[in-house]
C-alpha cells in the first residue's frame, strides 16, 4: 500500500500546472415539499462519501432487527399458525380426575313364558288295599278345537311296581316305568271337548296311595 501511494503521489505532481483540479462541483440543493415556507433555503443532498481505493465501501441499509420468539406469531417450529394451548379433562367433583364413561349392558332377554297345553289331568283314587296298593286314574280332556296326542308322566311312592295300566274305552297307547316314573303316551288322539281316563295299578307302594307327582303334556294334574 505504502509503494502504491508514492506512485500515484509521484504521478500527480509530475503533470504540472495544466492539471491542477479545478473548482469543486457545486452541491446540487433541494428544496422542502410540503414545508409552507417561501424563503426555500437550499438543503444539500445527502450524497454518499467518495469510495477509497481499497476500502470496502460502508453499508448504508438498515440491519435487520430480530424480534423476540414470544412476538412472532404463529408455531416457532415454521408451521405458521398459531398452537392452540392444550385442553385438560374437566376435573370430577371431588377433585380428582373425571372417571370414564361406562356403557350399561343391554339387560338380558326375558325368559319365554311356559306353554300351556289344552290337555288337562286330575288325578283320583279309585281303590286301595291297606295302603300298599292302589287303583288310580287320571281323567283326561281336551279343551282344544282339534284332536290331540297326550302324555302322562306320574311318580308313584317309592319302591312301587307297576302292575298294569290302560286307557278305559279308547284304543290303548304304550307305557314304560323308568328310574322310579311311569310314563304314558297316547295311541290315538283325543277328540275337541273329549274327556278319556287313563288307569294304572300299583303296589307295594309302602303306605302311600299318593303319587308324588303327576304331568299331563308337562301341565300338572289337578287333585293331589
Amino acid at each position: 500500500m505504502v509503494v502504491l501511494l508514492i506512485v500515484a503521489l509521484a504521478s500527480y505532481r509530475s503533470r504540472g500546472p495544466a492539471f491542477e483540479a479545478g473548482p469543486a462541483d457545486p452541491v446540487p440543493t433541494y428544496s422542502l415539499p410540503g414545508s409552507g415556507v417561501t424563503d426555500r433555503a437550499p438543503v444539500a443532498a445527502n450524497l454518499p462519501e467518495p469510495v477509497v481505493p481499497g476500502l470496502t465501501p460502508r453499508r448504508t441499509d438498515p440491519l435487520p432487527v430480530e424480534l423476540p420468539v414470544d412476538v412472532v406469531g404463529g408455531d416457532p417450529s415454521g408451521g405458521g399458525g398459531a398452537v392452540p394451548p392444550p385442553v385438560d379433562d374437566p376435573p370430577s367433583p371431588d377433585g380428582g380426575a373425571a372417571p370414564a364413561p361406562t356403557s350399561t349392558p343391554p339387560a338380558a332377554p326375558a325368559p319365554p313364558a311356559p306353554s300351556s297345553s289344552p290337555m288337562t289331568g286330575r288325578f283320583s283314587v279309585l281303590d286301595s288295599w291297606n295302603n300298599q296298593a292302589f287303583i288310580g286314574e287320571v281323567l283326561l280332556r281336551n279343551r282344544d278345537r282339534v284332536a290331540r296326542p297326550w302324555t302322562v308322566r306320574l311318580v308313584p311312592p317309592a319302591g312301587s311296581r307297576l302292575v298294569t295300566s290302560w286307557v278305559e274305552g279308547a284304543p290303548q297307547g304304550s307305557s314304560r316305568m323308568s328310574g322310579g316314573v311311569f310314563t304314558y303316551t297316547s295311541g290315538v288322539n283325543v277328540a275337541p271337548g273329549a274327556t278319556v281316563p287313563l288307569r294304572f295299578h300299583f303296589e307295594n307302594t309302602g303306605g302311600s296311595i299318593r303319587p308324588s307327582r303327576c304331568t299331563v303334556d308337562g301341565v300338572a294334574c289337578s287333585g293331589l
